[in-house]
């Protein structure tokens, strides 16, 4: 029931929020759904992505870091019924792309956090936890650099994203791969896993979009 409140409210949201396409038309999908198999993952697109070892969704609320940047805290979220672990699939400001396209495998795309609007972002500051690549949320509607740039690999023979594919997102200007694994946080997320950047292909690197609204794919006229 809780999760199909929060489709309603993102079709609300989504009709409100663009000003393009048909986002009527969009379809509610949960990842158990044998419906979601071979949905397109397309421009405006909101979903959760899920860590395919852990089962966590990448999550981000209003808490900063207590280190590092100070930025904007994401970790991964153990509960599927949660509404900060809604991402908007956006494109890069210097192409054509434009909402409703397909997403092919190598694309640089942007995660834009549904509630707070700020971007998926890394840099070189230090995990809390792991040490590694710090992975957080920064910038706003106007507010964008290339550390919100994403570059979309799907693993096997699959040529555009797909919901339940499994992908691994590329930070472009550090090289290091979205990442998290079981260590959790005691402090600033209770109970919630660090989520972070490591520049070798690792399993625990592994993505799959999961519960979302899916917009359809814009015709060409």
């Amino acid at each position: 029931m809780a999760i199909g409140f929060f489709g309603l409210a993102l079709f609300l949201f989504l009709t409100f929020d663009f000003d393009q396409g048909s986002p009527s038309s969009a379809t509610a999908f949960s990842s158990s759904s044998s419906a979601s198999q071979n949905v397109e993952v397309t421009y405006g697109t909101v979903l959760k992505l899920m860590h395919e070892k852990t089962k966590i969704r990448l999550h981000s609320h209003d808490v900063p870091y207590g280190s590092g940047s100070g930025q904007q805290s994401v970790t991964g979220f153990p509960n599927v019924d949660d509404s900060n672990s809604y991402w908007i699939v956006r494109s890069t400001p210097d192409t054509s792309a434009k909402q409703g396209d397909t997403i092919p495998n190598g694309t640089i795309i942007r995660l834009q956090h549904m509630r707070t609007r700020k971007w998926l972002h890394s840099h070189l500051h230090a995990s809390p936890i792991s040490g590694n690549l710090e992975v957080s949320c920064f910038g706003g509607e106007s507010e964008s650099d290339t550390g919100d740039y994403w570059r979309l690999i799907i693993e096997g023979s699959g040529k555009t994203w797909k919901q339940d594919q499994r992908i691994r997102l590329q930070h472009v200007d550090t090289g290091g791969y979205l990442h998290s694994h079981n260590k959790k946080y005691s402090r600033i997320a209770g109970g919630q896993q660090e989520v972070c950047g490591v520049r070798e292909k690792r399993a625990d690197n592994v993505w799959l979009a999961a519960e979302g609204v899916y917009l359809p794919i814009t015709e060409s006229t």
